[in-house]
């Protein structure tokens, strides 16, 4: 279905804008989500506006805190950080046998091999 300008602005406006999804657009008006978004950005070039960012999965994650070292600090914990100690604790263990570690935590995230063949 062929748009006019007018009504493609107009489409890019309510994107924009958060009224609706390029996707909710795509269905509503019978187009590609991508062709969505390029209305979206011919509305932001048109009109000379910045990137909207919308919440980011970044900002979601969160650097994983160290294993405390010290009985006592087991002791001062919480069931459920007990829990998320022991889930991280199995996660490293499956990952060393498979034979890599990781290293830093979201994006920063690097996967580094083990030296030797066997870590069992």
């Amino acid at each position: 279905m062929k748009y006019t300008k007018d009504q493609r602005l107009d489409i890019g406006r309510r994107i924009y804008e958060g009224e609706i999804s390029r996707f909710e657009a795509a269905a509503e008006y019978g187009i590609g989500s991508n062709t969505a978004r390029e209305y979206m950005r011919l509305y932001r070039a048109e009109h000379h506006l910045p990137v909207r960012h919308v919440e980011s999965n970044a900002e979601k994650i969160k650097e994983p805190p160290r294993p405390p070292a010290r009985l006592e600090d087991y002791e001062a914990m919480s069931k459920e950080e007990l829990i998320q100690e022991l889930v991280r604790a199995k996660i490293v263990e499956a990952r060393l046998k498979k034979g890599y570690e990781v290293k830093g935590a979201g994006a920063q995230k690097e996967f580094a091999l083990l030296d030797s063949k066997s870590t069992r």
